[in-house]
């Protein structure tokens, strides 16, 4: 089992800045790959970007590329998306993902956290 826990949502102006953490823990072998989605009301749950643990290495939606980064803490089991130059587009819910494999399809992901919510005012 793997147990992921957010952090870190809250309200913006556009053009701030917001840092997400999620706290993993479980089976390393289940959550090779930690990532984060959103969901806006009323459209399909998204990636936004993940990494993969033991590689260091990342990928990015082309909607946050330049403005978004993932990085980790292996120290403290910690994944955090630190999101610049928020736009109002950017606002949704906030989820924190995991599995055995990277992959931009939701269906795809393991295990969920429990959503943190992200609001970008214009």
């Amino acid at each position: 089992q793997v147990q992921l826990v957010e952090s870190g949502g809250g309200s913006v102006q556009a053009g701030g800045s917001l840092r997400l953490s999620c706290r993993t823990s479980g089976s390393p072998d289940s959550r090779r790959c930690v990532g984060w989605f959103r969901q806006a009301p009323g459209k399909e749950r998204e990636v936004v970007a993940h990494i993969y643990i033991s590689f260091n290495s990342t990928s990015y939606a082309d909607s946050v590329k330049g403005r978004f980064a993932i990085s980790q803490d292996n120290a403290k089991n910690l994944v955090y998306l630190q999101m610049n130059d928020l736009i109002p587009e950017d606002t949704a819910m906030y989820y924190c993902a995991a599995g055995l494999f990277c992959s931009s399809r939701a269906r795809d992901v393991n295990y969920w956290g429990q959503g943190t919510q992200v609001t970008v005012s214009s």
